[in-house]
Protein backbone atom coordinates (compact mmCIF):
# COMPACT_ATOMS: atom_id res chain seq x y z
CA UNK A 1 0.00 0.00 0.00
CA UNK A 2 1.54 3.31 -1.12
CA UNK A 3 -0.53 5.64 1.08
CA UNK A 4 -2.05 5.63 4.57
CA UNK A 5 -4.34 8.15 6.22
CA UNK A 6 -2.49 10.31 8.76
CA UNK A 7 -4.88 12.77 10.36
CA UNK A 8 -5.88 15.24 7.66
CA UNK A 9 -3.12 14.04 5.29
CA UNK A 10 -2.38 11.00 3.17
CA UNK A 11 1.11 9.84 4.17
CA UNK A 12 3.34 8.14 1.60
CA UNK A 13 4.58 4.67 2.63
CA UNK A 14 6.57 3.90 -0.53
CA UNK A 15 8.05 5.65 -3.54
CA UNK A 16 8.21 4.77 -7.22
CA UNK A 17 11.61 5.32 -8.83
CA UNK A 18 11.13 6.33 -12.47
CA UNK A 19 14.70 5.35 -13.39
CA UNK A 20 16.68 6.39 -16.44
CA UNK A 21 14.41 5.42 -19.34
CA UNK A 22 11.12 3.77 -20.35
CA UNK A 23 12.50 2.36 -23.60
CA UNK A 24 12.52 -1.48 -23.18
CA UNK A 25 15.44 -2.00 -25.57
CA UNK A 26 17.53 0.73 -23.96
CA UNK A 27 16.74 -0.70 -20.52
CA UNK A 28 18.24 -4.06 -21.53
CA UNK A 29 21.34 -2.35 -22.95
CA UNK A 30 21.79 -0.18 -19.87
CA UNK A 31 21.22 -3.15 -17.55
CA UNK A 32 24.03 -5.06 -19.26
CA UNK A 33 26.44 -2.12 -19.27
CA UNK A 34 25.81 -1.07 -15.66
CA UNK A 35 25.94 -4.67 -14.40
CA UNK A 36 29.38 -5.05 -16.01
CA UNK A 37 30.49 -1.71 -14.53
CA UNK A 38 29.29 -2.77 -11.07
CA UNK A 39 31.11 -6.10 -11.26
CA UNK A 40 34.32 -4.32 -12.33
CA UNK A 41 33.83 -1.78 -9.52
CA UNK A 42 33.46 -4.38 -6.78
CA UNK A 43 36.21 -6.69 -8.08
CA UNK A 44 38.60 -3.80 -8.84
CA UNK A 45 38.23 -2.15 -5.45
CA UNK A 46 38.35 -5.45 -3.56
CA UNK A 47 41.52 -6.32 -5.48
CA UNK A 48 43.02 -2.95 -4.48
CA UNK A 49 42.22 -3.58 -0.82
CA UNK A 50 43.64 -7.11 -0.96
CA UNK A 51 46.79 -6.01 -2.82
CA UNK A 52 47.52 -3.31 -0.23
CA UNK A 53 47.07 -5.79 2.62
CA UNK A 54 49.28 -8.54 1.18
CA UNK A 55 52.05 -6.30 -0.24
CA UNK A 56 54.45 -5.12 2.46
CA UNK A 57 55.78 -2.47 0.03
CA UNK A 58 52.36 -0.76 0.19
CA UNK A 59 52.12 -0.57 3.98
CA UNK A 60 52.36 3.23 3.98
CA UNK A 61 49.83 5.90 5.01
CA UNK A 62 49.05 6.78 1.37
CA UNK A 63 47.92 3.22 0.62
CA UNK A 64 46.22 2.87 4.00
CA UNK A 65 43.96 5.74 2.94
CA UNK A 66 43.66 4.32 -0.58
CA UNK A 67 42.32 1.03 0.80
CA UNK A 68 39.60 2.93 2.66
CA UNK A 69 38.87 4.99 -0.45
CA UNK A 70 38.32 1.68 -2.27
CA UNK A 71 35.94 0.54 0.51
CA UNK A 72 33.99 3.79 0.26
CA UNK A 73 33.79 3.43 -3.53
CA UNK A 74 32.19 0.01 -3.10
CA UNK A 75 29.75 1.60 -0.64
CA UNK A 76 28.83 4.46 -3.00
CA UNK A 77 28.15 2.14 -5.90
CA UNK A 78 26.35 -0.48 -3.81
CA UNK A 79 24.03 2.11 -2.28
CA UNK A 80 22.33 2.74 -5.64
CA UNK A 81 23.46 0.30 -8.34
CA UNK A 82 21.67 -2.92 -7.25
CA UNK A 83 18.38 -1.05 -7.00
CA UNK A 84 19.01 0.62 -10.36
CA UNK A 85 19.58 -2.79 -11.96
CA UNK A 86 16.26 -4.01 -10.55
CA UNK A 87 14.61 -0.93 -12.03
CA UNK A 88 15.64 -2.04 -15.52
CA UNK A 89 13.96 -5.44 -15.06
CA UNK A 90 10.60 -4.52 -13.54
CA UNK A 91 7.71 -2.48 -14.85
CA UNK A 92 7.36 -0.40 -11.68
CA UNK A 93 10.24 -0.15 -9.22
CA UNK A 94 9.06 0.70 -5.73
CA UNK A 95 11.10 1.42 -2.64
CA UNK A 96 9.74 1.66 0.89
CA UNK A 97 9.72 4.88 2.89
CA UNK A 98 12.43 3.53 5.20
CA UNK A 99 14.38 2.08 2.28
CA UNK A 100 14.37 5.48 0.61
CA UNK A 101 15.74 7.09 3.78
CA UNK A 102 18.49 4.47 4.01
CA UNK A 103 19.44 4.95 0.36
CA UNK A 104 19.57 8.74 0.73
CA UNK A 105 21.65 8.46 3.90
CA UNK A 106 24.03 5.88 2.42
CA UNK A 107 24.69 8.00 -0.67
CA UNK A 108 25.29 11.10 1.49
CA UNK A 109 27.54 9.20 3.92
CA UNK A 110 29.79 7.53 1.36
CA UNK A 111 29.91 10.58 -0.93
CA UNK A 112 30.96 12.99 1.82
CA UNK A 113 33.38 10.45 3.35
CA UNK A 114 35.08 10.12 -0.04
CA UNK A 115 35.54 13.91 -0.12
CA UNK A 116 37.23 13.86 3.29
CA UNK A 117 39.48 10.92 2.41
CA UNK A 118 40.60 12.62 -0.82
CA UNK A 119 41.48 15.71 1.23
CA UNK A 120 43.38 13.59 3.77
CA UNK A 121 45.31 11.92 0.94
CA UNK A 122 46.24 15.37 -0.44
CA UNK A 123 47.54 16.36 3.01
CA UNK A 124 49.51 13.10 3.14
CA UNK A 125 51.20 13.93 -0.18
CA UNK A 126 51.91 17.48 1.07
CA UNK A 127 53.73 16.16 4.16
CA UNK A 128 55.60 13.49 2.17
CA UNK A 129 56.93 15.96 -0.43
CA UNK A 130 57.22 19.22 1.51
CA UNK A 131 58.30 17.83 4.92
CA UNK A 132 59.88 14.43 4.20
CA UNK A 133 62.07 14.45 7.33
CA UNK A 134 59.00 14.87 9.57
CA UNK A 135 56.79 12.47 7.59
CA UNK A 136 57.04 9.51 9.98
CA UNK A 137 56.09 11.78 12.89
CA UNK A 138 53.34 13.80 11.25
CA UNK A 139 51.78 10.76 9.58
CA UNK A 140 52.21 8.21 12.35
CA UNK A 141 49.76 5.32 12.69
CA UNK A 142 47.89 7.20 15.40
CA UNK A 143 47.54 10.33 13.26
CA UNK A 144 46.40 8.28 10.25
CA UNK A 145 43.69 6.57 12.30
CA UNK A 146 42.56 9.91 13.72
CA UNK A 147 42.31 11.43 10.25
CA UNK A 148 40.39 8.42 8.98
CA UNK A 149 38.00 8.37 11.94
CA UNK A 150 37.45 12.11 11.43
CA UNK A 151 36.56 11.45 7.78
CA UNK A 152 33.97 8.85 8.73
CA UNK A 153 32.53 11.06 11.46
CA UNK A 154 32.23 13.94 8.98
CA UNK A 155 30.42 11.64 6.55
CA UNK A 156 28.11 10.39 9.32
CA UNK A 157 27.19 13.92 10.42
CA UNK A 158 26.39 14.96 6.86
CA UNK A 159 24.30 11.82 6.28
CA UNK A 160 22.48 12.39 9.58
CA UNK A 161 21.52 15.89 8.44
CA UNK A 162 19.93 14.52 5.26
CA UNK A 163 18.16 11.63 7.01
CA UNK A 164 16.69 13.93 9.69
CA UNK A 165 15.47 16.27 6.96
CA UNK A 166 13.90 13.35 5.09
CA UNK A 167 11.94 12.25 8.16
CA UNK A 168 10.84 15.87 8.67
CA UNK A 169 9.41 16.08 5.15
CA UNK A 170 5.66 15.62 4.76
CA UNK A 171 4.79 13.52 1.70
CA UNK A 172 1.05 13.74 1.23
CA UNK A 173 0.55 13.32 -2.51
CA UNK A 174 2.77 12.26 -5.43
CA UNK A 175 5.25 9.49 -4.73
CA UNK A 176 6.96 9.19 -8.13
CA UNK A 177 10.66 10.08 -7.76
CA UNK A 178 12.04 11.32 -11.07
CA UNK A 179 15.42 9.66 -10.58
CA UNK A 180 17.03 6.23 -10.36
CA UNK A 181 17.59 6.57 -6.60
CA UNK A 182 16.25 8.57 -3.66
CA UNK A 183 18.24 11.75 -4.25
CA UNK A 184 17.58 14.81 -2.12
CA UNK A 185 16.39 17.26 -4.80
CA UNK A 186 13.61 15.13 -6.35
CA UNK A 187 12.41 14.23 -2.83
CA UNK A 188 12.18 17.92 -1.95
CA UNK A 189 10.03 18.43 -5.05
CA UNK A 190 7.57 15.79 -3.77
CA UNK A 191 7.32 17.23 -0.26
CA UNK A 192 4.17 19.24 0.51
CA UNK A 193 5.53 20.93 3.65
CA UNK A 194 7.60 24.09 4.03
CA UNK A 195 11.14 22.72 3.88
CA UNK A 196 13.06 25.94 3.21
CA UNK A 197 15.00 25.82 6.51
CA UNK A 198 15.89 22.15 6.08
CA UNK A 199 17.02 22.74 2.51
CA UNK A 200 19.30 25.57 3.63
CA UNK A 201 20.77 23.44 6.44
CA UNK A 202 21.45 20.47 4.17
CA UNK A 203 22.82 22.67 1.39
CA UNK A 204 25.12 24.34 3.92
CA UNK A 205 26.25 20.94 5.24
CA UNK A 206 27.08 19.54 1.78
CA UNK A 207 28.48 22.86 0.55
CA UNK A 208 30.75 23.22 3.58
CA UNK A 209 32.23 19.78 2.97
CA UNK A 210 32.97 20.63 -0.66
CA UNK A 211 34.51 24.01 0.22
CA UNK A 212 36.62 22.69 3.12
CA UNK A 213 37.95 19.64 1.28
CA UNK A 214 38.65 21.57 -1.94
CA UNK A 215 40.48 24.22 0.11
CA UNK A 216 42.66 21.57 1.81
CA UNK A 217 43.42 19.91 -1.54
CA UNK A 218 44.16 23.22 -3.30
CA UNK A 219 46.48 24.49 -0.55
CA UNK A 220 48.26 21.12 -0.32
CA UNK A 221 48.91 20.98 -4.05
CA UNK A 222 49.95 24.64 -4.19
CA UNK A 223 52.74 23.90 -1.68
CA UNK A 224 53.55 20.63 -3.46
CA UNK A 225 53.91 22.46 -6.80
CA UNK A 226 56.17 25.12 -5.26
CA UNK A 227 58.34 22.45 -3.64
CA UNK A 228 58.63 20.43 -6.86
CA UNK A 229 59.55 23.51 -8.92
CA UNK A 230 62.29 24.36 -6.41
CA UNK A 231 63.87 20.91 -6.68
CA UNK A 232 67.26 20.96 -8.38
CA UNK A 233 67.05 17.43 -9.77
CA UNK A 234 64.83 16.66 -12.76
CA UNK A 235 64.63 13.05 -11.63
CA UNK A 236 63.50 14.21 -8.19
CA UNK A 237 60.78 16.36 -9.73
CA UNK A 238 59.49 13.48 -11.85
CA UNK A 239 59.48 11.09 -8.90
CA UNK A 240 57.67 13.57 -6.65
CA UNK A 241 55.13 14.42 -9.32
CA UNK A 242 54.50 10.75 -10.19
CA UNK A 243 53.35 10.06 -6.62
CA UNK A 244 50.65 12.74 -7.00
CA UNK A 245 49.30 12.19 -10.53
CA UNK A 246 46.94 9.30 -9.70
CA UNK A 247 45.44 11.11 -6.70
CA UNK A 248 45.18 14.39 -8.60
CA UNK A 249 43.42 12.62 -11.49
CA UNK A 250 40.91 11.05 -9.06
CA UNK A 251 40.32 14.47 -7.43
CA UNK A 252 39.66 16.21 -10.77
CA UNK A 253 37.23 13.51 -11.91
CA UNK A 254 35.37 13.46 -8.57
CA UNK A 255 35.08 17.18 -7.92
CA UNK A 256 34.45 18.01 -11.57
CA UNK A 257 31.32 15.87 -11.48
CA UNK A 258 30.24 17.03 -8.01
CA UNK A 259 30.51 20.67 -9.15
CA UNK A 260 28.12 20.09 -12.02
CA UNK A 261 25.60 18.21 -9.85
CA UNK A 262 25.54 20.29 -6.68
CA UNK A 263 27.09 23.68 -7.46
CA UNK A 264 25.89 24.61 -10.96
CA UNK A 265 22.50 26.42 -11.07
CA UNK A 266 19.65 23.93 -11.53
CA UNK A 267 18.23 26.00 -14.39
CA UNK A 268 21.39 25.45 -16.43
CA UNK A 269 20.75 21.75 -17.04
CA UNK A 270 17.75 19.43 -17.26
CA UNK A 271 16.67 16.57 -15.00
CA UNK A 272 17.86 14.05 -17.60
CA UNK A 273 21.32 15.65 -17.65
CA UNK A 274 21.38 15.52 -13.86
CA UNK A 275 20.57 11.79 -14.01
CA UNK A 276 23.45 11.17 -16.42
CA UNK A 277 25.86 13.11 -14.18
CA UNK A 278 24.60 11.18 -11.17
CA UNK A 279 25.27 7.90 -12.97
CA UNK A 280 28.85 9.07 -13.60
CA UNK A 281 29.25 10.17 -9.96
CA UNK A 282 27.61 7.15 -8.30
CA UNK A 283 28.48 4.36 -10.75
CA UNK A 284 31.41 5.32 -13.01
CA UNK A 285 33.80 7.06 -10.59
CA UNK A 286 33.90 4.12 -8.13
CA UNK A 287 34.98 1.95 -11.07
CA UNK A 288 37.52 4.48 -12.38
CA UNK A 289 39.45 5.03 -9.14
CA UNK A 290 41.10 1.56 -8.94
CA UNK A 291 41.86 1.76 -12.68
CA UNK A 292 43.44 5.21 -12.26
CA UNK A 293 45.69 4.00 -9.44
CA UNK A 294 46.52 0.75 -11.26
CA UNK A 295 47.69 2.47 -14.43
CA UNK A 296 49.20 5.70 -13.06
CA UNK A 297 50.87 4.62 -9.81
CA UNK A 298 54.25 2.91 -10.22
CA UNK A 299 54.22 1.33 -6.74
CA UNK A 300 50.80 -0.24 -7.35
CA UNK A 301 51.97 -1.55 -10.74
CA UNK A 302 55.16 -2.89 -9.15
CA UNK A 303 53.21 -4.64 -6.39
CA UNK A 304 50.87 -6.18 -8.96
CA UNK A 305 53.83 -7.53 -10.96
CA UNK A 306 55.42 -9.00 -7.83
CA UNK A 307 52.18 -10.73 -6.83
CA UNK A 308 51.71 -12.16 -10.33
CA UNK A 309 55.31 -13.37 -10.30
CA UNK A 310 54.77 -15.14 -6.97
CA UNK A 311 51.64 -16.83 -8.31
CA UNK A 312 53.40 -17.84 -11.52
CA UNK A 313 56.46 -19.39 -9.91
CA UNK A 314 54.83 -20.82 -6.79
Amino acid sequence: MAFVEDGNHTAVTEFILLGLTDDPVLRVVLFTIILCIYLVTVSGNLSTILLIRVSSQLHHPMYFFLSHLASVDIGISSSVTPNMLVNFLVEKNTISYLGCAIQLGSAAFFGSTESFILAVMAYDRFVAICNPLLYSTKMSSRVCIQLLVGSYIGGFLNASSFILSFFSFLFCGPNRVNHFFCDFTPLVELSCSDDSVLIVVDSFSAGSIIVITVFVIAISYAYILITILNMGSTEGRQKAFSTCTSHLTAVIVFYGTVTFIYVMPKSSYSTDQNKVLSVFYMVMIPMLNPLIYSFRNNEIKGALKRQFSKKTFS
